[in-house]
């Protein structure tokens, strides 16, 4: 090795360290959630045109680790069957036309009736642009930015062209006795901590490492076909936002739920998806919304294995601030 690329190497683990080394507060208040988004800043950490944020931790050498961990060949999706009709917890549907049938063959139009960010599709949001904190995206990018380019003019989905390929970790939450209902799932309005996560480590065999994706199964699509749709104003299961540390301390590369990732109500002050803004602008952590870890979670029960190959291939959208998707977790 050169010493230039020594150095470079020695630079970026100093640097690592002292973010390790920064410490894990309370978050609870307005204030705290500010003095967060500060700390724990990694704007300028991999250049000021850096598009991955803490992606950036998926490295070749990740992947083929990840590879390794395909035993059996055994497939599950990990996205929710795209809904077709409205519900109070849809956001928007899929309208699904048919345009033309034929002996030859049929073919359909399909279009959202709003956007698929929300509360129901399955989808990966862009870093830089989806959302914002005074103003500005991870690496500080601009609204104004994106108004004059008419869409997101840096890490918009379209950096993850080549797709997100890695170790994924089904963080099942109902495996937490304090936590699950007698009906085997999360109410609403229950958070998933930074302890939390340890707890589940610890019960699951596991523990996640620098570039790793981390899933967490609520059971909210087990509870909504119990007991059906319910409006988000009456709270949803999630992280709670000083899973934030947990994220900085161990190099998460990106988080999913099977829902919108934040526990609600926040917890903190009035502060709404807080846990949105820490990953997306703060860290560079990137999100996967409304997942279905259904069929996953019985998999991993069944393979005593909550690791596996985590493979999600988004749109290849130029400027574009999302996408929908069909992750796959391989056994």
């Amino acid at each position: 090795m050169s010493y230039g690329k020594y150095f470079s190497a020695l630079a970026v683990l100093v640097l690592y360290s002292v973010s390790l080394a920064q410490e894990r507060f309370p978050m609870e208040t307005n204030e705290d959630f500010h003095r967060a988004m500060d700390e724990l800043s990694n704007w300028g950490r991999w250049g000021l045109d850096d598009e991955l944020g803490q992606a950036n931790f998926i490295t070749p050498e990740k992947r083929v680790q990840a590879a390794a961990l395909v035993r059996d060949g055994l497939t599950v999706s990990l996205a929710h069957d795209v809904v077709q009709e409205d519900a109070v917890d849809t956001s928007a549907f899929l309208n699904r036309e048919v345009v033309r049938v034929s002996p030859t063959g049929a073919s359909d139009r399909l279009s959202y009736t709003g956007s698929y960010h929300g509360t129901i599709h399955s989808h990966l949001d862009s870093l830089d642009c989806h959302i914002m904190y005074e103003g500005k995206g991870y690496n500080g990018v601009g609204y104004e930015e994106v108004e004059a380019a008419n869409g997101c003019p840096r890490g918009s989905i379209h950096a993850h062209r080549n797709g997100v390929i890695t170790r994924g970790i089904l963080f099942d939450a109902t495996l937490l006795p304090e936590k699950v209902s007698e009906e085997g799932w999360l109410e609403p309005g229950i958070p998933i901590t930074y302890d939390d996560l340890v707890s589940l480590e610890e019960i699951q065999g596991v523990r996640v490492e620098p570039g790793d994706v981390i899933l967490l199964h609520t059971g909210r699509w087990k509870r909504r076909e119990a007991l059906g749709a319910w409006p988000t104003s009456g709270g949803v299961a999630g992280y709670h936002a000083d899973v934030a540390f947990f994220l900085r301390d161990r190099g998460v590369a990106m988080i999913g739920h099977d829902m919108w990732n934040d526990v609600a109500p926040s917890g903190v002050g009035d502060i709404s998806l807080p846990l949105h803004s820490l990953a997306l602008v703060s860290l560079g952590v990137s999100i996967f919304d409304n997942l279905d870890f259904t069929e996953v979670a019985d998999v991993a029960k069944e393979l005593g294995r909550y690791e596996f190959l985590f493979m999600a291939s988004p749109l290849r959208i130029e400027k574009g601030m999302g996408s929908p998707l069909n992750p796959i977790a391989v056994f």
